[in-house]
């Protein structure tokens, strides 16, 4: 078989296990395009800009360990960037593919369209290069292998997203076949003596202090470990938290998992035991001011021992060059036939009430948010991803509690409002055999909304829960202002719009608690189309947590400058 630079491309995006890959088109793309259309092995799936294009990618590699989004030069591009920042800190492998200005047009001093106006055509991979931990630009078919081969294993290794862009008279140029795939995906093994001395210098750790307990950071999944660290909660018989980010990176049904730790938006009882314990390992953590409550609950010093995937930082020492689920495998078996470091969870379990069971309503009660946060429990099984956007969604999702299997998405260290909606759409055409649930509010879903309608259009049955709280309601937390008003929507009529001659999508309204309880049997019966519920609350009804977030992450906004 002949093989064509297009062609190349599909047929490794394929092998990677990509089935689908997300587009936009635009000119300098288009030759492109029909070349990757050639391979019947990854499907081609249209987005309604550049930007939601780069979201439903990102959301396709976390159903998927991978994504690729293809868009047109710099008016393309240059939205979609947007959103490889996101893959890059939630770090996830979300490959760009940017078609771009024909090879001969470089160095002639020709002004092109879709550019700034200047004739140094650079400007756009030398953005790419600071957002992506690979960026190439392929002028030369000759080249295009190799190049494409070293974007690719680089941000399967790293767990980042690579930028690759093809001049426009490239894409359809005969090149060398593909060679094995291993030569891409296969990761160098961790060094054998490196590996030896962590697993030692962290077990001496452990083993000098009486009351460890382990923290589940969202970098878990990016270093392949999740399995790792159930192995190692087993051995030690500790207790074990996960960061909010990293909610459901641990199974929720394991004795030793207490909930999530966040300062004074913990789960109740998690805060005080992980104030009690004398060591806590942290397992490929983001200390941010977000998940850090504005660094009111940063754990840091001699007693907290690092172990990330890239680097791991106990006792003085620091260790790279391993992989964290070897070095967490190896204290697994150090430890497995020692006596358990339990004192934290036999201490949890001695002091440990459960969480207050909030007031809902029913009939005509008026809708309010635990209502909602009652129905998503509901709802939710081990086949369940809930994709909870930023705002006070967050928080009514670290409320709920998962079953085995059951899957959460966040975006925490990027935090862009709207980022749920294509990344639930990507996330659905990624892994269809789940249940998708989308919690959004309306502040964040009038930045992408245009997503629904792909929904539509591939008759996703996602379940869509838009809370119509008037306004911005995780910005009045932090530092309210009339900036944080918005003009409503008739959210559930947009669907009709959506809809035209052919859809399936159905939107509905709740005010009352008897209201949202008859739109969640419809949105069940829905298999041909997304359901948006429009769920009308108060503006100020929202969650504790979210109250007492805000507080301290505005205190850490407004430090004064130092002296």
């Amino acid at each position: 078989m002949s093989y064509t630079v297009g062609t190349y491309l599909a047929e490794r995006l394929a092998q990677i296990g990509l089935k689908h890959h997300f587009a936009v088109a635009g000119d300098y793309n288009l030759v492109l395009l029909d070349q990757l259309l050639m391979n019947k092995d990854c499907e081609q799936v249209y987005c309604c800009n550049e930007l939601n294009c780069g979201f439903s990618a990102e959301g396709y590699a976390r159903a998927n360990g991978a994504g690729a989004a293809v868009v047109t030069f710099s008016v393309g591009a240059l939205s979609a960037l947007n959103a490889i920042g996101g893959a890059y800190a939630e770090n996830l492998p979300v490959i760009l593919i940017s078609g771009a200005p024909n090879s001969n047009d470089h160095g002639s001093g020709h002004i092109l369209h879709h550019t700034i106006g200047t004739t140094d055509y650079s400007y756009q991979l030398q953005i790419a290069e600071k957002l992506t931990c690979a960026a190439v630009s392929i002028t030369s078919a000759e080249d295009a292998p190799e190049k494409i081969d070293h974007a690719i294993r680089t941000a399967l290794r790293e767990k980042k997203p690579a930028y690759i862009e093809i001049a426009c008279n490239v894409s359809a140029q005969p090149c060398a076949a593909p060679g094995p795939i291993s030569a891409v995906v296969d990761a160098p093994a961790s060094d054998k003596d490196t590996l030896d001395a962590a697993v030692k210098a962290v077990a001496e750790f452990i083993e000098k202090h009486e009351k460890p307990a382990i923290l589940v950071g969202s970098r878990l999944r990016a270093a392949g470990a999740e399995e790792a660290a159930v192995k190692l909660a087993d051995a030690l018989g500790c207790v074990v938290a996960t960061m909010a980010a990293a909610k459901s990176f641990f199974p929720e049904d394991h004795p030793a998992y207490v909930g999530t730790y966040w300062g004074s938006a913990s789960t109740p009882g998690v805060n005080e035991i992980f104030n009690w314990t004398d060591s806590i390992i942290a397992l490929a953590p983001i200390f941010n001011d977000y998940s850090t409550e504005g660094w009111t609950a940063w754990p840091k010093g001699p007693n907290v021992a690092v172990l990330d995937k890239n680097i791991s930082k106990v006792a003085g020492y620091s260790f790279d060059n391993i992989h964290l689920k070897e070095l967490l495998e190896g204290l697994a078996t150090y430890f497995q036939n020692k006596p358990k470091k339990d004192s934290t969870l036999v201490q949890y379990k001695r002091v440990h009430t459960e969480r207050t069971v909030e007031t809902t309503g029913s009939g005509d009660d008026v809708l309010t948010r635990a209502d909602i946060q009652q129905t998503l429990q509901s709802l939710v099984t081990s086949d369940t991803t809930i994709l909870g956007e930023t705002g006070d969604s967050w928080f009514n999702v670290m409320r709920t509690n998962l079953p085995h299997g059951a899957r959460v998405e966040l975006e925490m260290q990027w935090g862009h409002i709207g980022w749920s909606v294509p990344a639930a759409f990507g996330y659905a055409v990624g892994a269809p055999e789940r249940r998708t649930i989308l919690m959004v509010g309306d502040g964040s879903f009038q930045l992408t909304a245009q997503e629904v309608a792909q929904m539509i259009r591939r008759k996703l049955p996602v379940i869509i829960f838009l809370i119509n709280n008037a306004g911005y309601t995780i910005e009045v937390e932090i530092h309210d202002g009339p900036y944080n008003n918005i003009k409503n929507w008739d959210y559930a009529n947009i669907i009709n719009t959506f809809n035209a001659e052919d859809g399936k999508g159905i939107g509905l309204r709740a005010k009352t608690a008897g209201e949202l309880a008859d739109a969640v049997k419809v949105a069940l019966d829905n298999k041909e189309g997304p359901t948006l519920i429009e769920c009308v609350i108060p503006r100020d009804d929202c969650t504790s947590e979210l109250i007492s977030w805000g507080r301290h992450v505005a205190t850490a906004n407004g430090r004064p400058p130092a002296k």
